[in-house]
C-alpha cells in the first residue's frame, strides 16, 4: 500500500476578523485584502492559529511563531446583491437598500 504524504497537512488562518481552515491546493474566498494585486501575485498569513502537519499539531497563543501560509491572487470582486429592509411599524417608515460584500478569491500554495 502506498502512503500519501502531506494528504492531511492544513492549518487555521485569521483574517479580515474571521478564521479559515486551508490546506494546499484549496480556493478559498476571505474578506478584501487592502492593496493592488494582479493574478499570480503571492500573499502570506503570519497570523497562524493550527498547524497539523498529518502526525503534529501546534496550536498558538494565539499565533505559532515561525509557520507561515502562503497563497496565489486570483481575484477580487463582490459577491451576490443581498437586499436589506428596514420598516417600523405604524409609523409609515420603510428604507430598502442593497449590499454587495467585497471578497478576495485566494488559492493556497504552501504551508511552512
Amino acid at each position: 500500500m502506498e502512503t500519501l504524504h502531506n494528504t492531511h497537512t492544513f492549518a487555521v488562518i485569521e483574517t479580515g476578523g474571521k478564521q479559515y481552515k486551508v490546506a494546499p491546493g484549496d480556493i478559498i474566498s476571505v474578506e478584501k485584502i487592502d492593496g493592488d494585486f494582479k493574478p499570480g501575485d503571492t500573499i502570506s498569513f503570519e497570523n497562524v492559529l493550527l498547524s497539523n502537519d498529518g502526525s503534529h499539531t501546534t496550536f498558538g497563543a494565539p499565533f505559532i511563531d515561525g509557520v507561515k501560509v502562503t497563497a496565489e491572487f486570483q481575484e477580487a470582486g463582490r459577491a451576490k446583491k443581498i437586499s436589506v429592509l428596514r420598516f417600523r411599524s405604524k409609523s409609515r417608515y420603510h428604507r430598502k437598500y442593497g449590499h454587495r460584500q467585497p471578497y478576495t478569491r485566494l488559492k493556497i500554495t504552501s504551508i511552512v
